[in-house]
């Protein structure tokens, strides 16, 4: 196993959607503020919900053509959407943090748990003003062969000044952060060896719910489906592996119940939690917690 390094934390989650218009109302209707669509040169296409630090990527395919296949030590981004799109709408892909894309993808090699060459992409983004500016990341992917539908990666930025924006990051429901990513598996366990070399954090907290990593920013909860039921309103499809959704901290939680009920969001209480079921939400569940 790879010498240990710094954990590292939440990057974003890939969320895919049939009708990505349709899927930024709905996330607008929850309180988020939902960027312009971006094409990418691999057939997808993507709106961000951005947090400090971390976002989320609704996700779809644009033009099926342009997918590329997967191949011997490389990695179909566009391929493994489009795949996981068949499934079902939903959380399919949990992207973390990178210093370094191609020595963490190194550190996959020698764990065992990645054999992929890193992909380096750019594009032109947005601002606030309207003006354009480049963006540019190198990935890492991984591959946990005991949940083959679920999709891992690391980002590394290399023009973070022009991707992240404090104007992006105001969300009238007041979300601050994301807080964690649900994943739900049979036997929590079976995950444990791969979650400790995908995230670099080797003390991982177990108990009869699951597994769960606390990262330096937020946390990766693998569940009993069981616990997710009970904690956030999963239901339990007795599918393999899968990821559910994801948590963000909220100021209030009244006042986004408030929000919900105007945007005619279907949404349960559990305990300190507001859950939107992902049969409300396009496959994701979305939970709103305080912090």
């Amino acid at each position: 196993m790879s010498q240990p390094g710094r954990p590292r934390g939440l990057d974003h989650l890939v969320i895919g959607v049939r009708d990505l218009d349709a899927a930024g109302e709905l996330y607008a209707r929850m309180g988020f503020r939902v960027g312009a669509r971006n094409r990418h040169p691999w057939g997808t296409e993507n709106r961000i919900v951005q947090f400090p630090g971390a976002f989320l990527e609704l996700i779809t395919i644009g033009d099926p053509g342009a997918i590329p296949p997967h191949g011997p030590c490389h990695f179909s981004f566009g391929a493994f959407v489009r795949d996981a799109l068949a499934r079902g709408e939903g959380m399919s892909m949990l992207v973390l943090e990178s210093r370094d894309a191609r020595a963490d993808a190194e550190a996959f090699r020698e764990d065992g748990i990645g054999d992929y060459e890193p992909f380096f992409f750019e594009r032109q983004a947005q601002r606030p003003d309207g003006s354009q500016v480049r963006v540019a990341f190198s990935l890492a992917f991984a591959r946990n062969e005991r949940a083959p539908d679920c999709g891992f990666f690391v980002c590394e930025q290399h023009e973070p000044q022009n991707f992240w924006n404090p104007a992006f990051q105001q969300h009238s429901n007041g979300a601050s952060g994301l807080a964690a990513a649900i994943m739900v598996a049979e036997n929590p366990t079976d995950h444990h060896i791969f979650v400790s070399a995908f995230t670099g954090e080797r003390s991982l907290k177990s108990n009869s719910l699951g597994v769960s990593a606390a990262l330096p920013r937020g946390r990766l909860d693998v569940l009993t489906p069981h616990a997710a039921q009970q904690l956030f309103a999963v239901e339990d499809k007795g599918a393999g592996p899968e990821f559910a959704g994801f948590v963000v901290a909220v100021p209030d939680l009244a006042a986004v119940q408030a929000g919900l009920d105007r945007g005619k969001i279907g949404s349960v209480r559990v305990g300190e939690r507001i859950i939107v079921p992902g049969e409300a939400a396009m496959g994701c569940m979305v939970a709103f917690e305080p912090g």
